[in-house]
């Protein structure tokens, strides 16, 4: 009898294991997903939110990643870094392959070495910080978000280019602001333009009373101020409104990446005449003939009623390039996919044909605007 039924129990067994790979196979792929949801920094996160969803769902309609479907699992890290490594873990627990995460760089920084223990692929979208890819807290660290040595550049051409010497900075007193400032000032140094810092004002993350600190910045008398400041859900707009009323002479500068639609939405007409700099605009060139961009930014408006700024494709990025490199490798292993992504290049994504540095940087291009009439209005002439 053993030896009659013992083909029908292995077969029997077999069949229990092919059945086993193939459900496996079927199950979706979790995405976690990590952004302030609520805060002064909410909306954005919220936003931000809804480009991943509207990127998950073009690739879900296209097939899935390795033929699953993407389900995207979301947490709110309160733009607090000891609540981020709370959420991290929960999505580790939840058996997540890859983390978009990233708005704050004090956040982002104390989740890089949790996710990184887990095994887990981080990706960095938006938070800005130097030494998010020093390889410190996470290895194999990959940004879409332009560095701030990248952006300071940016802003000390234009100081230059303008023959700007008065310089004031209003610096948000963390990580990335003053990561920001210290960028903006080497890249000045680099130039040999004489400039002079009449003043300099840091405040924390969430605050939104500049007035003191507007009047200590007017006594000064700057030809131009750089404002540096990640809260877009409150503390920008009331910089620039605040800004606005004690009538700040000279030019009021944004720092790069940190004036969305939304801030001008709630600046209102105060925001007209700030100057800023970025990396995306969904209906100007060479984004708005690019197909996959255009698919990208009409589904986002057809599940949210949303046209996407910058941070919203960078989040969108993150998780479209994520599915290239997991197509290309043919696995969902961290090291591979990060590999590929590094130093790598990726063609057809919504940001155009783009390139990662060694260290994990995407690299971008930069282009300055003008706010004219609440509308961002992109600069020809560089």
């Amino acid at each position: 009898m053993h030896t009659i039924f013992k083909p029908m129990i292995a077969a029997a067994v077999g069949l229990g294991l092919a059945a086993g790979a193939a459900t496996a196979q079927d199950d979706p792929v979790k995405v976690g997903v990590i952004f302030p949801f609520s805060g002064g920094a909410g909306p954005q996160g919220q936003h931000v939110s809804w480009a991943i969803d509207s990127m998950a769902a073009l690739i879900n309609e296209d097939g899935g990643v390795l033929g699953r479907q993407i389900e995207l699992v979301m947490r709110d890290d309160e733009s607090t870094p000891a609540v981020g490594v709370s959420r991290a873990n929960e999505l580790i627990a939840e058996g997540v392959e890859v983390i978009i995460e990233g708005w704050n760089s004090p956040v982002t920084l104390a989740m890089q070495p949790v996710i990184s223990r887990a095994g887990i692929l981080d990706l960095t979208a938006i938070s800005k910080a130097d030494p998010i890819l020093s390889g410190e807290g996470n290895p194999l660290a990959v940004r879409f978000n332009s560095s701030n040595a990248q952006d300071g550049e940016v802003v000390a051409k234009y100081i230059v280019d303008n023959g700007y010497s008065r310089v004031a900075f209003m610096t948000e007193n963390d990580a990335y602001g003053n990561g920001a400032q210290a960028s903006i000032l080497s890249a000045l140094d680099a130039t040999g333009h004489d400039y002079e810092i009449v003043a300099e004002e840091k405040f924390p993350f969430d605050q939104a009373d500049f007035r003191v600190a507007l009047s200590n910045v007017k006594a000064a008398e700057p030809d131009v101020t750089i404002a540096i400041n990640a809260n877009e859900g409150l503390g920008m707009p009331a910089l620039i409104r605040q800004a606005s009323r004690s009538r700040l002479p000279g030019q009021l500068v944004a720092a790069v990446g940190t004036v969305a639609p939304s801030v001008i939405d709630v600046a209102g007409p105060a925001a007209n005449g700030v100057v800023g700099a970025d990396i995306y605009f969904p209906n100007v060139e060479p984004f708005a003939s690019n197909a996959e961009n255009q698919a990208f930014v009409a589904k986002t408006e057809e599940l949210h009623d949303y046209t996407p700024d910058k941070f919203m494709a960078l989040g969108a990025a993150a998780l479209q390039v994520w599915a290239k490199a997991v197509e290309d490798v043919g696995s969902f292993e961290k090291e591979p996919v990060a590999e590929r992504i590094r130093g790598g290049s990726f063609e057809g994504t919504i940001l155009g044909d783009i390139t990662f540095g060694d260290n994990g940087q995407l690299n971008s291009n930069h282009y300055l605007f003008d706010i004219v009439d609440g509308e961002i209005v992109v600069r020809t002439d560089g």
